[in-house]
């Protein structure tokens, strides 16, 4: 006789409801209940700041799936207004207060499953409990900010924090027809990004009309302004507090359960607590790094749909495996997009990672092609082995497939020289013969290969002003245009006839818009007898967007004559 099993979840959102439905189509005769304290059930947290500008025009049609219908088509019983406050790990049970009434009834599980996410960072400075003060993070959160901002017909609003969901309600605040302040206390916007990648997003914002404050952070909130801790006061209507996520684990602490170095709840490879019958999934765990081997966090939905199947899988004896998280990403920042993978060189040396990278700018199509624009592109890889560590990518185009196709040759261990000679599709609206990610897999291994010595961008303004020999590779109408100021002008069309002007007894770095043609002319210098040519990795497009919005926020004296963008 077969017992029917009783699966109790807590937490009704990308976790939770994934970890329901996958036990109900693994066993049709289970009894599964959710638990949400909120309103909702399965809402759309990822999109919620789309409805600050109205391209998601009704807060309701965020929500994706109501009790009625967990009922009806899986026959999952979603509890919402009811709040999990006690496990009882001995007993298999757990106590639930109805949010409405007060009234508390306990409930018996086989398994028990937590995904209760994670809370909004609130910093305890004067202001922060008023009522024109916001966190978004779930419906009713983003609906009673908009319904303020309507009310007030709020025109100023300050944004703390300028991580993914940061961006993306800045964004749509600007679409909505509000000016918006971003304050930020990291040096730079999306910490995935290396800084000469974010520096990109930086002039974009500025360009869209978003005052932007990096290292500088919130003292004090007022009625009407806010104070940083430069002493800068900025006029604020409202104010939204994006400054990150904790893990929720009270629960999990008071019931006696693991919790990790990092303060999520620790699991095991299936996503099982330190209790057997308790499982756990979603941004309140501890997961570990793929590439590192190292426990973090990682507040995710496609990750946590992930956990869940597994979880699920388990719980019913299936065999599973789990190998890690990458932490891939995306967002759109007005008309940029910018997307990683992996390891940005921050974490691979934190993590004691031998690597190095490669910095190119090709078009994201075919030159000739009216809507061809540059791709910034960034790619690490491990030394010696040239394994493919990590990528960032900020572009017009579609940077979202080129670390979509970095993100499988991670997860498959790929190397430069699979990367290399990865067969991607073709056409010249949609990419050039040799794609941004092969055209750096190339430019690594010949890196690797010791063929060539490269510089980044974010050491030129210290070679400017140590008076290092600097070559600019462009045409003499190019560096009309714009130049770096000590840079002299020995275009590759010419500088087999000017050798005699390139020093040989010191360090000779060289630049062009984008390192193609400076990359050609090192390489030729060596060949040549010049061996001490390195090349700007980056050259001018990324010299000029690295250093861009520092010489504008600080004041200080430009190295470039003219900055150029396109």
């Amino acid at each position: 006789m077969t017992t029917t099993k009783r699966h109790l979840i807590i937490g009704g959102v990308a976790g939770g409801a994934s970890t329901a439905a996958r036990l109900r189509r693994l066993d049709e005769q289970a009894e599964i209940i959710m638990f949400e304290r909120g309103p909702h059930v399965s809402f759309s947290n990822c999109c919620l700041p789309w409805h600050l500008s109205g391209t998601i025009a009704d807060a309701d049609t965020l929500v994706l799936m109501s009790p009625e219908q967990f009922w009806a088509q899986y026959r999952i019983t979603a509890r919402t207004g009811h709040e999990v406050i006690a496990i009882s790990p001995a007993e298999k049970t757990i106590t639930v207060k109805d949010v409405a009434t007060g009234e508390a009834t306990t409930e018996a599980y086989d398994t028990l499953t937590l995904s209760p996410g994670a809370a909004a960072i609130r910093p305890q400075i004067p202001g922060i409990d008023t009522n024109h003060v916001f966190t978004i993070r779930n419906v009713v959160d983003i609906d009673a900010l908009q319904r303020h901002l309507v009310a007030k017909d709020a025109k100023e609003v300050v944004v703390v924090g300028a991580g993914f969901v940061g961006l993306e309600v800045a964004e749509n605040l600007v679409h909505g027809g509000r000016k918006v302040t971003i304050i930020e206390a990291l040096p730079q916007v999306l910490s995935p990004l290396d800084p000469e990648l974010a520096a990109i997003l930086h002039k974009e914002l500025v360009d869209q009309g978003v005052d932007l404050h990096l290292g500088d952070s919130l003292v004090e909130i007022r009625n009407d302004e806010v104070e940083l801790a430069s002493g800068t006061v900025v006029k604020a209507e409202a104010v939204v507090m994006s400054v990150g996520v904790r893990p929720e684990t009270a629960l999990a602490k008071a019931a006696g359960l693991e919790i990790g170095t990092t303060g999520g709840i620790k699991v095991d490879e299936n996503f099982r607590t330190s209790d057997p019958y308790i499982y756990a999934v979603g941004d309140a765990i501890e997961v570990t790094h793929r590439l590192t081997g190292k426990p973090s966090l990682l507040a995710m939905a496609g990750p946590a749909q992930r956990q869940a199947r597994t979880a699920a899988d388990h719980i019913y004896g299936r065999p599973t495996r789990n190998r890690g998280v990458i932490g891939s990403s995306v967002v759109q920042v007005f008309d940029y997009t910018a997307a990683s993978t992996g390891l940005n060189e921050k974490q691979a040396k934190e993590a004691g990672v031998d690597y190095d990278f490669v910095y190119v700018i090709p078009g994201d199509s075919v030159g000739i092609m009216p809507d061809s624009k540059p791709l910034f592109f960034k790619l690490l890889f491990e030394k010696p082995t040239g394994r493919v560590l990590g990528a960032q990518a900020v572009g017009k185009g579609a940077a979202d497939k080129r670390i979509d196709i970095i993100a499988t040759l991670i997860t498959m261990n790929g190397t430069l020289e699979d990367l290399a000679d990865t067969e991607l599709a073709y056409s010249p609206l949609y990419s050039t013969a040799k794609d941004v990610v092969i055209h750096a897999a190339l430019v690594g291994q010949n890196i690797l290969n010791g063929e060539f010595e490269q510089v980044p961008v974010t050491k030129v303004r210290e070679l400017v002003e140590s008076g290092a020999f600097i070559i600019d590779a462009r045409e003499p109408d190019e560096y009309a245009a714009g130049h770096i100021r000590t840079a002299v002008n020995i275009p590759l069309s010419q500088f087999r006839d000017r050798l005699s002007e390139i020093p040989t007894d010191r360090p000779v770095y060289v630049h062009c818009r984008s390192s193609q043609r400076s990359y050609n002319q090192v390489r030729a210098l060596g060949q040549l007898g010049v061996g001490n040519a390195v090349n700007i990795s980056g050259s001018y497009l990324g010299i000029c967007m690295e250093q861009w919005f520092e010489d504008q926020a600080s004041n200080r004296e430009p190295i470039v004559t003219e900055y150029n963008f396109a």
